[in-house]
């Protein structure tokens, strides 16, 4: 059974429905990124970033790149927590997260991914510096910064997925 990669994960459950299955009789795909996606709000709001105060604030973020490690498939009716940290921040414009899907049944990892995100300005769409609330609340927690230290990176290229 694996573990959360990373200590003190934010944890949304989901479960997989008939819509979600594609022709090949698995989640497809697409849907893994609309559960990260549901998950990343889910945890900026827990932080106090809700959709409303990011429309209040005139500001968002936007994913500028994904990378996803799809490990095993998940089917119909699997209970799942998807596990997401912010690994990364550089204060100004962007900030990264780590998500991990696993399935309750067994416990085993189906996916991997690491979402780059630059803020934006909702009325133009341009990047634009994050306001101090976000530079406050999108920061890794201390004891993820130390446990990124002491593992090796699932992202970097030509590194193979676990």
């Amino acid at each position: 059974m694996d573990d959360w990669d990373l200590p003190a994960p934010h944890v949304h459950a989901v479960v997989a429905g008939s819509d979600d299955i594609d022709g090949y009789g698995h989640v497809n795909n697409a849907v893994y990124l609309k559960w990260l996606d549901e998950t990343a709000w889910s945890h900026s709001t827990a932080l106090g970033l809700s959709p409303e105060a990011c429309i209040g604030a005139r500001r968002g973020m936007a994913v500028l790149r994904s990378q996803l490690h799809y490990l095993a498939p998940a089917l119909e009716s699997d209970r799942l927590e998807v596990g997401t940290w912010i690994v990364g921040t550089d204060g100004r414009l962007r900030c990264d997260r780590r998500f991990q899907v696993r399935r309750l049944a067994d416990g085993r990892t189906l996916l991997r991914a690491l979402l780059h995100y630059v803020c934006i300005d909702l009325d133009s769409g341009r990047a634009r510096r994050m306001p101090p609330e976000f530079v406050a609340r999108y920061r890794p927690l201390p004891e993820v910064l130390v446990s990124l230290e002491a593992q090796p990176e699932p992202f970097a290229p030509g590194v193979e997925p676990r």
